[in-house]
């Protein structure tokens, strides 16, 4: 019997290519950047919330 977490590996170049095509036919060159962008503050946002958090852990260990 063949495990089907065997298909749960890294996705291969074949597969990234085929997520990179459906992508740029779902939303089109010019929309990615902005896509992107808004990712990537996202990202920053959570970093930066998260380490908030932790420097308030932090505090409230000492008193």
């Amino acid at each position: 019997m063949i495990s089907s977490s065997i298909f749960l590996g890294m996705p291969g170049y074949g597969s990234i290519i085929l997520i990179v095509v459906v992508i740029l036919l779902l939303f089109g060159g010019k929309k990615i950047p902005e896509l992107m962008r808004g990712l990537g503050s996202g990202i920053k946002e959570f970093k930066d919330a998260s380490k908030e958090d932790e420097n308030s852990s932090a505090t409230d260990k000492k008193e």
